[in-house]
């Protein structure tokens, strides 16, 4: 295994990449804060994973749930029905699938239509039943830093030092799922960016990535196109830019995450951020 690859670390069951993988979005979902509803189409999102990987992806994230602060879940039958074709249709084409979700009999299904990692935004505390089946089946798991459903903007998004206490309620998180069965060689963490954060929470994170790497598992950065980096673009009146027009930012961060050791960076505008990754790894390469 090279020096990078150690210092990223590996997921079992999953590929090695010699570099910060790139984890492309496909949300089958009307109503996504930044392309909701532009693959809501079974025919269209599977298409649109295949583009992703055609644009450097190395893996893609399925959703049919948003998580946008104040979005109404759907119901259980409903994620089935936008996920599992998707997953199933992604699959048989040799694509590498996460399935975003934070219902348990999603995850599994999924799993059993090809998907080969389950992304939870809730660390499984959402659904009681998602860590055992998720060891059940073997499958590597993200553990996203979260305070509870996003019913206002920053939920619970107060913090005396934001580092600290997202590195311990991250440990402690894996620490109970680690104990319910999940190998810990197959354990992701994400500092959850945007969830119950502020924007100098987001930044405050990524400048302190070490600390959450040196939990000692692979770390997934998901910034792409956040509201934070809508602040750091905001014009003289405080406007943001539209979500979309964030990618350029969204590549920045990325290649800062690569730089600072993260296992993969989960992005909507791929191209970009294969590019970024990839100088990274060049760099990084060079020293």
């Amino acid at each position: 295994m090279s020096t990078s690859q150690v210092r990223r670390g590996h997921v079992a069951n999953l590929p090695v990449w010699d570099r910060c993988a790139v984890m492309g979005v496909v949300n089958v979902t009307p109503d996504s804060f930044s392309d909701g509803g532009r693959w809501f189409d079974t025919t269209a999102a599977i298409k649109h994973g295949l583009d992703l990987v055609a644009e450097g992806a190395d893996l893609v994230d399925v959703g049919g749930e948003s998580t946008r602060p104040g979005a109404a879940r759907v119901d259980e039958d409903e994620e089935l029905k936008r996920v599992i074709p998707v997953v199933r249709g992604l699959a048989a084409e040799g694509v590498t699938i996460s399935v975003d979700t934070m219902r348990a009999s999603v995850a599994e299904q999924s799993l059993a239509a090809g998907a080969a990692l389950v992304n939870d935004v809730s660390g499984g505390l959402a659904d009681p039943a998602m860590v055992p089946v998720v060891a059940a089946a073997g499958a590597p798991f993200v553990v996203m830093h979260w305070r509870g459903f996003l019913e206002g903007a920053t939920v619970r998004g107060t913090y005396e030092n934001v580092v600290s206490e997202v590195v311990d309620e991250l440990h402690a998180r894996v620490q109970a799922i680690i104990e319910g069965g999940i190998a810990p060689d197959r354990i992701v963490v994400d500092p959850g960016l945007g969830f119950s954060k502020e924007a100098e929470h987001d930044l405050a994170l990524l400048a302190h990535l070490d600390e959450v790497r040196a939990l000692g598992h692979p770390v997934l950065v998901a910034a792409s196109r956040k509201r934070f980096l809508g602040r750091v673009l905001a014009d003289e009146q405080g406007a943001p830019p539209p979500a979309r027009e964030r990618d350029a930012a969204t590549a920045a961060v990325s290649a800062l995450a690569a730089q600072a050791g993260a296992w993969a960076v989960r992005v909507h505008e791929v191209r970009a951020t294969a590019d970024a990754v990839r100088v990274a790894r060049a760099v990084e390469g060079a020293q």
